[in-house]
């Protein structure tokens, strides 16, 4: 069983790192320009967390002097990640870390920029998660988290691809878009007092983006 269980995740790790050189190739680019023009931070402690094959941390890495942290839970993923480092030569500026959004492995006010594309929807507690996150953010720092395909010409394409190699795709897509979804997250950010946050839910996406001015942990 632990075997079938490892063949599993080496399978999905593969298959999201395929998906990420293939239909989604273009997306990542275009998420790390909007990051970059919506900011303006090119310099300091960039986390992305559920970094997955490190596909949006490279275009990052590419386009700024950050140094950043991926951090996923999956070793195998790590795996994919690592040799996509190493092929766009950015060892020295992408570090592979091993953890969970709902314990994160850093100081108070530690990232100046804090990233994560489709990881959210997938967490377990969404309350410690962005608790976690409003810690680790520095102030002056900022959050864009969520998901999307960065523009509506892409996520047309995109969809339109998906949806062809797996119709189940659209519902799921669907959902973590909807109105629903949406205030199920303004809702949790009101809950846990972050003071000063930002919902965009247009063409680029579904980004929740938090500003940070003092120091300090949510109550």
């Amino acid at each position: 069983m632990a075997d079938e269980k490892t063949k599993s995740k080496k399978k999905g790790s593969g298959n999201m790192d395929e998906l990420a050189k293939t239909i989604f190739a273009p997306i990542y680019p275009v998420i790390a320009e909007n990051i970059i023009d919506r900011f303006k931070i090119t310099k300091g402690v960039c986390l992305d967390l559920g970094s997955g094959p490190a596909s949006l941390a490279i275009e990052v890495a590419k386009r700024t002097d950050l140094l950043i942290y991926a951090i996923d839970y999956s070793e195998d993923m790590h795996e994919a990640a690592s040799g996509n480092i190493g092929e766009a030569d950015l060892s020295e500026r992408i570090n592979l870390i091993s953890g969970d959004v709902h314990i994160l492995p850093f100081d108070d006010d530690y990232a100046d920029l804090i990233i994560s594309r489709g990881s959210m929807f997938f967490w377990d507690d969404i309350h410690t998660a962005f608790k976690e996150i409003y810690r680790v953010l520095k102030p002056g720092g900022k959050t864009y988290i969520g998901g999307g395909f960065g523009n509506k010409d892409i996520f047309e394409s995109v969809s339109a691809e998906m949806i062809r190699k797996n119709p189940e795709w659209k519902e799921f897509a669907e959902k973590n878009m909807s109105d629903e979804n949406v205030l199920r997250f303004k809702t949790m950010l009101e809950d846990i007092n972050v003071p000063e946050y930002e919902v965009i839910n247009d063409d680029e996406g579904f980004w929740i983006v938090i500003s940070k001015s003092e120091p300090g942990r949510l109550l």
